[in-house]
């Protein structure tokens, strides 16, 4: 497993001082978009491929613990609320509809979370824990587009 990695460098700061950011702060900091998934083999795979197009698109994790998530055209894909672990090692988000119904519930283990990535692992299906993929976020400045 790759390891978790909570500090920045603040580069305003001449002193040296390192600022630890919590794993909800690095999460909601930036815009998040997908843009590479690997298998379990460390090979890429297609944003595409059925087995990760799901989890593809730009990603705002606000800091009021809800969350919005388009497709790479802006489409909307869907929005609820989000919680990260206070260790950073899952990720949580509850997709609720206009009526603010729960539609679904998806807890993902955190691989890497740095400011600069945030990697979580998938598993196609949850009976088959020996084949799964690494969905790789990183930061965009990409506004948010309206609903």
């Amino acid at each position: 497993m790759v390891g978790l990695t909570l500090f920045s460098c603040n580069n305003d700061d001449d002193s040296g001082i390192t600022e630890q950011l919590t794993p909800s702060e690095i999460l909601s900091f930036t815009s998040w978009e997908t843009t590479n998934a690997l298998n379990n083999k460390g090979q890429n795979v297609a944003l595409t491929d059925t087995n990760v197009s799901n989890f593809v698109g730009y990603t705002y994790f606000k800091k009021d613990d809800t969350f919005t998530m388009f497709n790479l055209d802006d489409t909307p894909k869907m929005k609820g609320d989000w919680s990260v672990s206070e260790e950073g090692k899952t990720r949580t988000i509850v997709a609720k509809n206009d009526a603010v119904e729960v539609l679904f519930t998806r807890i993902v283990d955190i691989t890497v979370l740095t400011k600069q990535e945030f990697t979580y692992r998938i598993y196609p299906s949850n009976d088959d824990k020996s084949v799964y993929f690494y969905i790789v976020h990183t930061p965009k400045a990409h506004k948010e587009p309206t609903k």
